[in-house]
């Protein structure tokens, strides 16, 4: 039966046809100000009490694969995020974000609605987190890269090392993001969203922080992000391939 939903989603995927499907319920977010970046509340708190099945969730990834590829590096333009070694905590909140309507993802909400229920959550988010983080990546490549590469560090190392670590690594228990291996251009687009207000499901605190960021700011941060590797986490190179 799973096989067939994924064939079935793939199919409308490929027709172009996943805008039009039912879109998720709109819930308040950070425009409210009831709103609570990181309440854990139901389908989220019972993902995040499971254990995850990383064999099972091998088989629930490959309707993921399609956008953000088998191997989870996702695409160079952006517009599909590198997932592989993502924190099961991020996975799980942004993906039960999607579907309980708190993250606008129209083209993602046909395919996070296809997971049955916070096991299945679990179980997909187990199996990205196990994955290594490819080495190649979309990253800055204007003229300019090591002039931006080093103002976004010393932006980074004054107000975003803290919560994200010195090599992108991230918190897991206080769910902020692995951002090592990231695209440049996925990166750029989310923290313009999040200083713009278009990302509902934000942290406050780190709205607070970007918000007086220029867009040539945001640049340089997003060049030096993406040029962050994780030791350890990051795939071994290919047998048989060049050095450089």
């Amino acid at each position: 039966m799973k096989k067939l939903i994924i064939a079935a989603s793939l199919s409308i995927f490929a027709l172009g046809a996943a805008h039009a499907a039912v879109p998720a319920p709109k819930k308040d977010g950070i425009e409210s100000k009831d709103y609570k970046w990181n309440a854990q509340e139901g389908e989220k708190i019972e993902a995040l009490k499971l254990k995850g099945d990383k064999v099972r969730g091998e088989e629930a990834y490959e309707i993921c694969g399609a956008c953000h590829l088998p191997s989870g590096a996702g695409r160079p333009d952006g517009t599909f995020p590198q997932l592989a070694g993502q924190h099961t905590t991020v996975l799980i909140k942004q993906m039960a974000d999607i579907r309980a309507g708190l993250r606008d993802n129209p083209t993602m909400y046909p395919f996070a609605a296809t997971l049955v229920d916070p096991q299945e959550l679990a179980d997909v988010s187990a199996y990205i987190e196990a994955l290594c983080i490819p080495t190649e990546h979309g990253k800055y490549e204007g003229a300019d890269a090591a002039i931006q590469v080093s103002q976004g560090k010393a932006l980074y190392e004054k107000q975003c090392l803290e919560c994200h670590g010195k090599n992108g690594e991230g918190n897991k228990e206080k769910f902020y993001p692995v951002i090592a291996g990231q695209h440049y251009k996925y990166l750029l687009r989310q923290m313009t969203e999040i200083r713009d207000g278009h990302r509902r499901n934000a942290n406050p605190d780190m709205v607070k922080v970007i918000k007086p960021y220029t867009n040539e700011q945001l640049v340089a941060i997003s060049a030096y992000q993406a040029s962050l590797t994780m030791p350890g986490a990051m795939c071994k190179p290919k047998a048989g391939a060049k050095k450089k």
